[in-house]
């Protein structure tokens, strides 16, 4: 979600915790959903008693000064990186990336593992080091630092899936690979360059971002923060225990719960699923009624733990205006242009009952068929699509520009540290250069001391080998497997370190990582770069997709990493352990994220074929394949009333930024948390559903309710069960998948009562 957000990207995003932006940053009280990640707000350690009561010893001390590691922590064995919390994190990792692959697929937006990485670790483990206190490897004790380590490696095994939900089905929707089963090993091996590209290059940024200009720029990395304290708080010494018990069983009961309802109501869909009061009111009218007309353009009601859970993360603001996304992609401008002919119109609303006649009027307006995806004859979805890329695109950098100073600032610290570091080799080899020694200071009060100890540091030697290397693989998988030249290899894995270099950046200040900025402007420069070679159109777009994709994986994971060791800093983690801890993970997240994506491909085919009807509606996908084709075509491949509409759209949604930025401020600052999330809006014309807004206004809805009525319960186990609910509806879909495989799928033994003939 998924979709930020962290910039509302359909692939991904991050939530803003409540403490992070008061007082040390300009950004806006809440993100959007890109990836949301399931990171908690602001925790603070209750005294659990009947209605527990809070303790804000712990958040006082964070807000004083959120630069200082956490010094009441209790003691701990030297070796933290353990088997055990090696293994379950590796578990939890698997379960969010597989989690992520059908919440992408269906929504465009993925969620990140550090929540339910933190509490289920917390739990399964702590419950090991009782039971089988004796016994080697499952027992001994626990603390927070190998908590962090669970967490650790639950994120790094949790990742790269983004480009699976987008790169890679638009690659075979536009036929430019074979099947994803043939080309397992193909897809492997630009993982592996992509996410260790990531685990390289974050390696050194730890003491760039989180030490060296971490005070100064205000990096606080709130969702990482977040999960230290959340760690902290389960391992407190008199509370903690019960606290962690309260935050995994509510974790586990909505896990399980979502799970469940995701499963069986595939049997089941018009009566626990899915609710579509305008077909029964069309049905209860006789089918004579125009009822009908409003179910064609979406509008139903979706009991999605997902999105829900969603919702209760990123707060009404976000909910409301991704709903009003919807309402104004879905009743304003299609409506008007239909009126006008520039759409297909009925020829392109295909029935899919035409035996029927009562259901002749039963269309589908969100057609991907090829018939319907060309200027000439579009479907209103493939006219919404431009806009909604568009918008985002500009709304994207517009916030990114906003940002200015923090960008030269951190450009300035960037060459005052490369500089410090010649300064540093120079002085090594007997050489005083004094004038690099005042043009590379510090101010005292900036400077934040490294609590790690020498040998517990990331050697050079560890990761600069690893990080050469990993870019001659990349240049030769490139050339041998997809015949880029080395060129484009090169300037791939150039963007790769660009963008990695700005999304962290923006991700510690903000908590928004503009993965839509990144990826779009990956896919515009690489465009223009094959349209100079004049190659054929479908190798230009099959090298557009893949240089995206690696320079996509490898911010990505470098951004997440780099978060991760932020989380390791608050919590004292020695940094090498940590480190082997995510290069575990990332070897684990190469294999499974390809795996996860090669049985959704053989369950549900449609994603590939773009046929309709189909359960997923691949909004990333279809955004990444809409900016290839505008970047490769040498024609203009967009409907004329659509292309205006985008103008305008992206001028107006870049506007709303500017007046959020420069009107509402000083007494009017109160009004931002009013002023609508222009990427929400945007990113609701790519995604042709309704109910995904709808959803989230119950989610959010539900979490206001429950802050405002009892404040205490919802700070400890709201967010858990927010994070249960989106992963146990994850893992309820590759469930799902895997039954449409075995033939035991609800298309077969389900039934459709209660739905307009049939339900997705």
């Amino acid at each position: 979600m998924a979709t930020a957000h962290r910039d509302v990207d359909p692939q991904d995003g991050t939530m803003l915790s409540e403490y992070n932006t008061k007082e040390y940053s300009d950004a806006p009280e809440k993100s959007n959903p890109k990836e949301y990640s399931d990171a908690p707000g602001e925790e603070k350690i209750p005294v659990v008693d009947e209605h527990g009561s809070p303790d804000d010893e712990y958040h006082d001390a964070f807000a004083k000064d959120p630069f200082t590691p956490f010094n009441d922590l209790p003691e701990e064995r030297p070796r933290i990186l353990t088997i055990r919390a090696v293994f379950i994190g590796l578990i939890c990792g698997v379960l969010v990336n597989a989690s992520n692959l059908y919440l992408g697929l269906k929504s465009g937006w993925t969620f990140g593992a550090n929540l339910f990485g933190a509490i289920a670790g917390f739990a399964i483990i702590k419950f090991f080091s009782k039971t089988f206190a004796n016994v080697p490897i499952l027992g001994g004790s626990f603390g927070p630092r190998e908590n962090n380590i669970v967490q650790t490696a639950a994120m790094a095994s949790g990742g790269l899936s983004n480009v699976f939900v987008s790169a890679f089905p638009a690659l075979y929707q536009l036929g430019l690979m074979d099947t994803p089963k043939k080309d397992f090993w193909r897809i492997v091996s630009i993982t592996v360059v992509g996410g260790y590209f990531g685990f390289f290059f974050a390696t050194p940024l730890r003491k760039f971002f989180i030490l060296y200009i971490a005070r100064e720029m205000r990096l606080i990395f709130p969702s990482a923060s977040a999960t230290a304290m959340t760690i902290r708080s389960m391992h407190d010494a008199l509370k903690g225990e019960a606290i962690g018990k309260m935050k995994m069983k509510a974790l586990s009961a909505a896990f399980i719960g979502a799970l469940v309802l995701r499963v069986v109501s595939q049997y089941a869909v018009g009566i626990l699923w899915e609710w579509h009061f305008f077909t029964w009111f069309f049905i209860w009218g006789h089918f004579k009624n125009a009822a009908l007309a409003v179910e064609n353009w979406g509008w139903f009601v979706q009991f999605t733990p997902a999105f829900i859970g969603s919702g209760m993360l990123v707060g009404m603001n976000v909910s409301v205006s991704f709903f009003a996304g919807s309402v104004i992609a879905w009743l304003v401008p299609q409506p008007f242009t239909r009126a006008k002919a520039d759409f297909a119109g009925e020829s392109s609303a295909r029935p899919w009952y035409p035996k029927d006649p009562k259901w002749n009027g039963l269309v589908n307006f969100a057609s991907f068929d090829k018939p319907f995806s060309s200027k000439d004859t579009p479907s209103p979805r493939f006219w919404l699509l431009w806009p909604g890329v568009l918008a985002m695109v500009c709304i994207s950098f517009t916030e990114l520009l906003l940002q200015w100073r923090i960008l030269l600032f951190a450009g300035r610290a960037l060459g005052r540290g490369i500089g410090r570091g010649i300064y540093d080799l120079q002085r090594r080899a007997g050489k005083e250069n004094e004038w690099l020694r005042k043009r590379t200071g510090q101010n005292d009060e900036d400077i934040i001391e490294d609590i790690a100890e020498p040998h517990e540091l990331v050697k050079m030697w560890m990761w600069l080998p690893g990080l050469i290397m990993v870019i001659i693989a990349g240049c030769l998988v490139m050339y041998y497997q997809y015949q880029m030249p080395v060129g484009m290899s090169l300037l791939s894995i150039f963007l790769a370190f660009f963008f990695s270099f700005l999304a962290i950046q923006c991700t510690g200040v903000t908590d928004i990582t503009p993965l839509t900025a990144a990826s779009k402007a990956s896919q515009v420069i690489l465009g223009g770069a094959t349209r100079s070679e004049h190659w054929q159109l479908n190798h230009s777009r099959q090298l557009n997709l893949l240089g995206g994709a690696l320079a996509n994986m490898g911010a990505n994971q470098s951004t997440d990493l780099t978060q991760d060791f932020r989380t390791g800093f608050l919590l004292r983690t020695p940094p090498l352990q940590q480190w082997i801890a995510q290069g575990i993970g990332t070897f684990v997240a190469i294999f499974i994220a390809p795996l996860m994506f090669q049985l959704f491909m053989t369950a549900y085919p449609c994603i590939i074929t773009r046929s309709e009807p189909c359960a997923f509606s691949y909004p990333s996908a279809a955004a990444w394949h809409a900016t290839a084709i505008a970047v490769t075509d040498p024609s203009f491949p967009i409907p004329k009333s659509s292309g205006i509409f985008s103008i305008v759209f992206s001028i107006f949604g870049s506007a709303m930024v500017l007046v959020k930025h420069y009107m509402w401020v000083g007494k009017l600052e109160w009004v931002r948390a009013y002023h609508p999330n222009m990427m929400c809006i945007a990113l609701a014309f790519v995604l042709p559903q309704t109910y995904y807004g709808t959803a989230m206004i119950m989610g959010a809805t539900i979490a206001t309710v429950w802050a405002k009525r009892n404040p205490h319960r919802w700070e400890i186990l709201g967010y858990a069960v927010a994070a249960g609910l989106i992963a146990g509806e994850g893992i309820g879909g590759v469930i799902n998948a895997i039954l449409q495989i075995a033939g035991g799928s609800g298309d077969k033994f389900g039934s459709n009562i209660a739905c307009p003939k049939a339900c997705d």
